[in-house]
């Protein structure tokens, strides 16, 4: 019975897991370049998304928090489509989501942002 005990009590601390979630609206970025919506001369064509993930063991592996986002942020803008027409991506969003596991550490950042068009 004392051995059942002990193997649930290991069990027990080496099984679960937490889940952070973070999300940062502001821009992570020096280099910016800022658009001004003052006008109504734009439309909303859609919303993308962009994700990376990295995977820590023992805190060994994976990319920086900076690099995580800027992958994500590239991924975004490659599904928005925005090179060479009139479009811009606003209200950039990224969050953080990260795992922790005994001795494993998952992160998951996701950029959103909407897409629009300038029609005039």
């Amino acid at each position: 019975m004392k051995k059942f005990i002990i193997l649930l009590i290991g069990v027990a601390l080496f099984l679960p897991s937490c889940a952070i979630h973070e999300g940062l609206t502001r821009n992570l970025n020096s280099k910016t370049t800022e658009v001004v919506l003052s006008q109504n001369n734009y439309k909303i064509v859609e919303s993308v998304q962009g994700t990376s993930k990295a995977t820590y063991v023992f805190g060994i592996g994976g990319l920086s928090k900076q690099a995580l986002i800027a992958e994500a942020r590239a991924d975004m803008l490659s599904k928005a489509n925005i090179v060479g027409n009139s479009r811009a991506v606003i209200n950039e969003t990224v969050e953080v989501k990260h795992s922790l596991f005994p001795i494993i550490r998952l992160y998951e950042v996701y950029v959103s942002g909407y897409i629009i068009e300038f029609i005039e």
